[in-house]
C-alpha cells in the first residue's frame, strides 16, 4: 500500500506555486497483449499532454511522468507526431497536442452538451461561494472531471484538474453519483475498484464509502470530510439528465475550516437547487 498523496493547496497570490492534480485513476489492469499495452501507453502520452496545456513537455519529462524508459517514450511520441496527434516544436524542444487531437475533440464535443449548459451556473457558484467548483461526469465505474471554476478565496484547492479520473465513491461529487445508483450497482462498483481504493485512497474503505452513500441519500448531498485529503473537505450533488438518469455531479471543495455545519448545509442546499435547475434546463 502506498502512502496517501499530500494535500495540494495553492495561494492565489502566488500562481507559480500551482501544483498538478492527482494522477488519473482506473481499475487494475487485466492481462493484455503487447499491442494493447502499446496503445494504452500512447493514449497516456496524449492524456498527459492534454493536462499540461499548450506549453507542452520535453521528451524527458514525458518519459519521467509516465514512468517510461527513454526508448519507449521516443518511439510512442514520434509515432503520434507522424500521425498528427502531437506536434514537435523543434525550437523549444517541446511536444504538444496536434491537429488530429483537435479534430477528435471537435467530434466528441456534442457529448458534452451537459457541461456547456452548466458552465454559467458553475461560474456563478464559484463566485458566490469563493471556493472551487468541479463538474464531473459518470463514465463506467469512474467519474471524469470536465471543468474546474475557482472562487476568489486566496487559498485555492487544486486537487483535481479537467481530465482527471476518480473511482466512483472517491470524492464528494463521485460519491453523490454513486449514491444515486441502485444498491446492486453500488456493490458491484465497490468490488471492482476495491484494490485501487486500498492502494491510492486508503481512507475510502467499503464501510466509509457506504456510510457516505447512506448519508447522501438522507441529506440529498454528500459531505466528504477529508477522506481523500485530510484538510480538504467537499460537498457534492448528483445531476440527472432529462430522463432522470444520474449522469454527472457538481461539487465544491474547500479548506476544512470553511465547511462548518451551518455553511455546509447552506452550500449543500444551494447545490441541490443548482442541480434541479440544470435538469430543468435539459428537459426544456
Amino acid at each position: 500500500m502506498t502512502a496517501e498523496p499530500a494535500l495540494r493547496l495553492v495561494d492565489a497570490a502566488h500562481p507559480a506555486a500551482s501544483a498538478e492534480g492527482v494522477a488519473p485513476a482506473r481499475e487494475q489492469e487485466r492481462p493484455e497483449t503487447a499491442g494493447a499495452q502499446t496503445l494504452r501507453r500512447g493514449l497516456a502520452v496524449l492524456r498527459l499532454l492534454t493536462r499540461v496545456g499548450p506549453g507542452g513537455l520535453r521528451m524527458g519529462e514525458i518519459g519521467h511522468r509516465l514512468g517510461l524508459n527513454k526508448t519507449t517514450a521516443i518511439r510512442l511520441t514520434r509515432t503520434l507526431v507522424d500521425e498528427g496527434f502531437v506536434l514537435h516544436d523543434r525550437a523549444a524542444g517541446r511536444y504538444r497536442l496536434g491537429p488530429e487531437a483537435f479534430a477528435v475533440g471537435l467530434a466528441a464535443e456534442p457529448s458534452y452538451e451537459l457541461q456547456r449548459q452548466a458552465a454559467g451556473m458553475l461560474r456563478a457558484l464559484a463566485a458566490e461561494s469563493g471556493d472551487t467548483v468541479f463538474f464531473t461526469v459518470l463514465h463506467g465505474h469512474e467519474s471524469i472531471c470536465l471543468s474546474r471554476d475557482e472562487g476568489d478565496f486566496p487559498i485555492r484547492n487544486q486537487l483535481i484538474k479537467p481530465g482527471d479520473r476518480w473511482p466512483l465513491g472517491v470524492g464528494a461529487g463521485s460519491c453523490a453519483i454513486l449514491a444515486a445508483l441502485p444498491d446492486d450497482v453500488v456493490a458491484d462498483v465497490l468490488a471492482r475498484n476495491a484494490a485501487l481504493r486500498a492502494e491510492k485512497f486508503p481512507r475510502c474503505t467499503d464501510a466509509s464509502v457506504l456510510s457516505l452513500v447512506r448519508d447522501t441519500r438522507e441529506r440529498g448531498y454528500c459531505l466528504q470530510p477529508g477522506m481523500v485529503f485530510e484538510d480538504s473537505w467537499a460537498i457534492g450533488v448528483v445531476v440527472y439528465d432529462a430522463n432522470e438518469a444520474p449522469v454527472a455531479s457538481i461539487s465544491i471543495a474547500a479548506l476544512r475550516s470553511r465547511l462548518g455545519p451551518a455553511r455546509s448545509a447552506m452550500l449543500g442546499n444551494r447545490l441541490m437547487q443548482a442541480s434541479k435547475e440544470l435538469t430543468a434546463q435539459l428537459k426544456a
